[in-house]
């Protein structure tokens, strides 16, 4: 990254706020939280000339946070938001995922997997739930379980089930930026399986996240706030329609409406003109 391009890494509970990037992030990285943080950091750099490439650092659990930091750059003065573009969010179910596989991969057979986050809405909770299944049953581990730091189940109540499960040794694998601190069970045999990605690995999702948003812009001359406005569109309650009150969709397929519909959306989504979220690790 040049000298007047500086990455800004907005964080929300997956990151602990900041707090779990500080360690990970490298120097050319700005870590901040989203809202007023957000809003004078970039205002800053603007003002000495640098322009800010603005990654909502979410693993697709929380489309808010990109809606919200969207919100905050259109708030911007104008020759501010001329030197600002928004990414795709840093990873999406479909990475995070991925790289529970990955990780799981290095834990022993015969061990429980807890797969532990911090504790969001109930639809970012239910979609935890569906990536554990999905690495359950593309893993080589038989038992596959959920805890939430802040939450319920939490971590010790997820290990205690393992237990109650006939599991002798459990290993903590972070579904988040945060690192869960392992619980005290007694008589449990307890590894942590973290972090979820490497220094390393964060660099280069992030570098990949920032070449794309550019590349769009150069091409498609979008800054991609936008498309960030509609990211939490389909999130929540928002999305369940009561019989007859169905709207139309913006994903590029058909939905039969006028039945009531909740569903997690499997498929990647497709943000703007020909931008598509590419994986790494």
């Amino acid at each position: 990254m040049d000298a007047n391009r500086r990455v800004i890494a907005v964080c929300g509970h997956e990151a602990g706020y900041g707090a779990a990037l500080h360690d990970l992030a490298g120097t050319g990285t700005t870590v901040v939280r989203d809202g007023r943080a957000l809003f004078r950091t970039v205002t800053a750099l603007a003002r000495r000339g640098e322009e800010s490439c603005v990654v909502p650092m979410t693993l697709g659990r929380d489309p808010e946070l990109v809606a919200d930091t969207a919100r905050t750059l259109r708030a911007l003065p104008p020759a501010a938001r001329a030197r600002t573009l928004l990414t795709e969010p840093f990873g999406t179910a479909q990475h995070l995922t991925a790289w529970l596989r990955a990780a799981a991969g290095r834990a022993p057979g015969t061990a429980a997997l807890l797969v532990t986050a911090p504790a969001g809405d109930p639809f970012e909770d239910a979609e935890l739930y569906r990536v554990a299944s999905l690495v359950r049953r593309y893993g080589g581990h038989e038992l596959v379980e959920v805890a939430f730091t802040g939450g319920d189940p939490s971590p010790a109540e997820g290990v205690r089930r393992c237990q109650l499960l006939g599991a002798r040794e459990v290993v903590l694998l972070p579904a988040a930026f945060a690192r869960p601190p392992l619980p005290d069970v007694p008589g449990a045999r307890i590894t942590d399986g973290g972090p979820l990605l490497s220094p390393a690995a964060l660099a280069r999702v992030l570098a990949e996240r920032v070449a794309d948003a550019r590349r769009h812009r150069a091409e498609h001359g979008d800054d991609g706030i936008a498309a960030g406005l509609t990211a939490a569109d389909h999130h929540g309650h928002a999305h369940t329609h009561p019989p007859g009150e169905g709207h139309p969709h913006g994903h590029g397929h058909g939905h039969p409406h006028g039945a009531v519909h909740t569903h997690p959306h499997p498929h990647p989504h497709v943000h703007g003109a020909g931008r598509v979220i590419r994986s790494t690790a």
